[in-house]
């Protein structure tokens, strides 16, 4: 089973066999409100594919695939993961239950593998199993950690591992967040605070970047919490987990419409290495049943 299996099946059965009709147009929006890609966004799709068919003069459905997948392309794009010289800091943001922490040791065991120096920071100090489970991992992949006890200031945790990590010559710090509820204004403006210790650290703001982890499988949910982490800490891109597990995947062409935000890595799986960068070209095709 591929990606979004089903939801491509049922894609991929309307484009093939299929006259260009109303009845066609009415069926195709309805699974791609079903797919999470949402009403107003479904709308445009459908309006330029009408468009293209009459202005074309197509008839078969399968003519229009090729277009829906150029149409989509536009709004999602993958995002380069290559460090810049000198430190790096990638900030890990997210509700709780996304598999952030996960996701970070993930990351550390990726980028090791390139030849990086990493440096983790356990900055969610509002919760012991946090520290504790980030601890773990560090030990489990050999990583450098900077920790304080639970409850100090998470500001104080980034500031001490960007401090550490400049001394040693790392190359990246992978800082840990509190699984902060996006509607809880004081621990939005924890994070403001921390964001703020890293720019004056002397890290270069193009060395410095905010990732937003999503869990794949909660459809809607991911594109709202994403409006509101942007809101507060200007995001540079998103990480997706539970990818492999992933129903539908629409939300995603939502996210990248509505926010212009790439999308870093996907998780597959619950091992240290079952993550990889964003494949576009995979995504569409899986997406719109061309996948192979």
């Amino acid at each position: 089973m591929g990606l979004f299996s089903a939801f491509s099946a049922k894609i991929k059965k309307l484009f093939s066999s299929r006259k260009i009709d109303e009845a066609f147009f009415e069926e195709l929006e309805d699974t791609l409100i079903e797919g999470d890609l949402g009403a107003k966004l479904t709308d445009e799709i459908i309006e330029t594919l009408r468009k293209e068919a009459k202005a074309k003069g197509l008839s078969e459905a399968a003519e229009l695939q090729a277009l829906m997948k150029e149409i989509l392309s536009s709004y999602i794009s993958p995002y380069d993961v290559s460090l810049k010289p000198g430190l790096n800091v990638f900030m890990i943001l997210g509700v709780n239950g996304v598999g952030k922490t996960t996701t970070i040791a993930k990351m550390s065991k990726w980028y090791t593998k390139e030849g990086k120096k990493v440096l983790l920071a356990a900055a969610d100090t509002f919760r012991a199993a946090a520290v504790d489970q980030l601890d773990i991992h560090a030990g489990r992949l050999g990583m450098r950690i900077v920790k304080q006890n639970m409850g100090s200031d998470p500001g104080a945790v980034v500031f001490d591992a960007v401090t550490s990590a400049l001394a040693q010559g790392d190359d990246l710090v992978l800082c840990d967040t509190a699984g902060r509820m996006h509607n809880k204004e004081n621990l939005m403006r924890e994070l403001q605070k921390m964001d703020k210790i890293v720019k004056t650290r002397g890290v270069k703001e193009e060395n410095y970047s905010k990732f937003l982890v999503i869990d794949a499988t909660t459809g809607q949910n991911g594109l709202s919490q994403a409006m509101l982490f942007n809101q507060a800490v200007k995001l540079d891109g998103v990480i997706l987990t539970k990818y492999d597990s992933a129903a539908k995947g629409g939300a995603l062409v939502q996210i990248g419409k509505t926010l212009g935000l790439p999308v870093v890595f996907v998780g597959t799986g619950e091992g240290y290495d079952d993550i990889h960068p964003f494949d576009k070209e995979e995504y569409l095709n899986a997406l719109i049943g061309l996948e192979a």
